[in-house]
């Protein structure tokens, strides 16, 4: 087996990546706003927190959802890079809404893909992206 620098290189070319910390480093730095997850956390909870800590967050059931890549690549073109996070069925029924992805803006639900074209067609949305912080004028 040949090892480089983490990855391990098999046979049949399947590659294994260690994630593992080696002992001497230390642990990362973590920073103010953590996509981590207390256990204990309720779905709701996690939710909330996460809605309250970003500005611009999509919730989707995938990352390869074309909708959400539509979406993010929307609000990159006004330069919002937005928070996308990956969330099952019980959680989207915590969102109170019928399908993913959702998109929030400040706390507040947006909707999905329509709803965030209505709003950036309606000339709302970089007004909307400016009041919340996540663009500058």
């Amino acid at each position: 087996m040949k090892t480089m620098q983490g990855l391990r290189n098999f046979t049949n070319d399947n590659v294994s990546l260690d994630l593992t910390f080696p002992p001497s480093a230390p642990p990362p730095i973590s920073s103010s706003t953590s996509l981590s997850f207390d256990e204990e956390e309720t779905s709701e909870s996690k939710i909330e927190r996460l809605i309250s800590e970003h500005p611009v967050i999509i919730f989707t059931r995938s990352s390869s959802c074309c909708m959400c890549h539509v979406m993010k690549k929307l609000l990159s073109t006004v330069g919002v890079h937005p928070t996308v996070i990956e969330i099952d069925e019980e959680e989207i029924a915590c969102l109170a809404v019928k399908a993913a992805p959702v998109l929030f803006i400040g706390g507040a639900c947006v909707g999905g893909f329509e709803s965030l074209v209505a709003l950036h067609l309606s000339g709302h949305l970089i007004p909307r992206l400016v009041q919340v912080g996540a663009l500058w004028e």
